[in-house]
C-alpha cells in the first residue's frame, strides 16, 4: 500500500510539472499585464463619452483576462487530487499550488469587481445624461 502511494504520489508530481508551465505563463501574464490593466481602470473618466469608451477598453481586455483566468482554474481542476496526499515530499508542490491558486482567486474576483463596477458606473451617467435632457428640455418648453 506504501509503495502504490508512493507511485501515485510520483505520478502526481510529474502532472505538477507538466501543468506548472500553464501555471507560470498565467501568473506571468497577471502579474505583467493583468494586474497593470485593472489598475488603470480604477479612475474612471467624468463624461459618459469617455466612459463609454473605458468601458469598450475594458471589455476587450475582460475577453483576454478571462481566458487567462478560464485556462489557470482549468489546470487547477487537473490538481484536485493533492489533497488526498500530505507526505513531506509533496509538501513543497502544495505550497506552490496554493500560491498560484490564491493569485488566480485574487485576479478574477478583481476582475469581476471591476467588471460590475465599470457596468452600474455607465448605468449611473446614462441615467443621469437622460435626467439632464430631461430637464434641459422642461427647461425650453417653460421659456417657450
Amino acid at each position: 500500500m506504501l509503495s502504490n502511494k508512493r507511485i501515485q504520489e510520483l505520478e502526481l508530481v510529474m502532472d505538477f510539472e507538466k501543468v506548472e508551465e500553464c501555471f507560470k505563463e498565467v501568473s506571468s501574464w497577471i502579474e505583467n499585464v493583468g494586474r497593470k490593466r485593472l489598475k488603470e481602470t480604477i479612475n474612471l473618466d467624468d463624461s459618459l463619452e469617455m466612459l463609454l469608451q473605458a468601458q469598450k477598453q475594458f471589455r476587450e481586455f475582460d475577453l483576454v483576462a478571462s481566458e487567462y483566468c478560464r485556462r489557470g482554474q482549468e489546470a487547477l481542476k487537473k490538481m484536485d487530487r493533492w489533497e488526498e496526499f500530505s507526505s513531506v515530499d509533496v509538501h513543497s508542490y502544495r505550497v506552490k499550488l496554493q500560491t498560484y491558486k490564491d493569485q488566480l482567486e485574487e485576479f478574477c474576483t478583481q476582475l469581476d469587481e471591476n467588471r460590475h463596477r465599470i457596468c452600474e458606473t455607465v448605468r449611473l451617467y446614462e441615467f443621469f445624461d437622460k435626467v439632464r435632457q430631461g430637464i434641459c428640455c422642461m427647461e425650453e418648453g417653460v421659456k417657450s
